[in-house]
């Protein structure tokens, strides 16, 4: 499956979203201390940008393999049991996002009879949660994306990013610290020498 347009949406989504939350909190900060005024609703508005800006991040993470994940028992397995092990993953994840969609899709439904409004801004409070099922489609849609690549071969996991393997550049190789004897200095760096007199 070919998702390329949906990748893109996501970060120009992501993109739009921060820019209006960093712009109206800057606007609101200079309005309050400068002007000693405010912007009523841009509290809440910044809180449900910042919603919006999660749950969206939540299925462009999947895709991206940037959720944090315990795979050590996982990696140790042969691979065709590493992809039976992700298959069954993906069905309680699956299984997760079914019933929060029609958790949502209910409590939506509840919003909208009921007509309750935002506290500081006048449109349906549902108006405002539609993300709830939004973004619980585009991580089913990213479930399967992935569940397909492993029955095709083309995965094995979830494609967690390795922190201990990518931190490992940050680490000295043992020459550099211990240091060449030739040098004169027994292996101490500079700032391990005994001053000078």
């Amino acid at each position: 499956m070919k998702l390329g347009w949906l990748h893109k949406a996501e970060e120009a989504l992501f993109s739009l979203l921060l820019v209006a939350m960093v712009l109206l909190v800057f606007v609101e900060v200079v309005l309050r201390f400068v002007f000693n005024t405010g912007i009523s609703w841009s509290q809440e508005a910044t809180l449900y940008l910042a919603g919006w800006f999660v749950l969206i991040g939540v299925s462009w993470g999947v895709k991206q393999g940037a959720h944090i994940g315990v795979d050590v028992v996982v990696k140790m397995l042969p691979l065709i049991w590493q992809r039976v092990a992700t298959l069954a993953a993906l069905v309680i994840c699956m299984a997760y996002c079914v019933m929060l969609l029609v958790g949502s899709y209910e409590y939506l439904s509840l919003m909208q009879m009921i007509g309750i409004e935002l506290e500081d801004i006048a449109i349906p409070k549902w108006y405002a949660l539609t993300i709830l099922p939004i973004a619980m489609l585009l991580l089913m849609l990213r479930f399967a994306v992935l569940g397909w690549k492993v029955i095709r071969g083309d995965a094995s996991g979830f494609g967690f990013h390795d922190e201990g393997e990518d931190s490992m550049h940050l680490v000295q190789p043992a020459d550099s610290v211990i240091g060449d004897s030739s040098d004169g200095t027994g292996g101490k760096r500079d700032s391990d020498q005994e001053p000078r007199q």
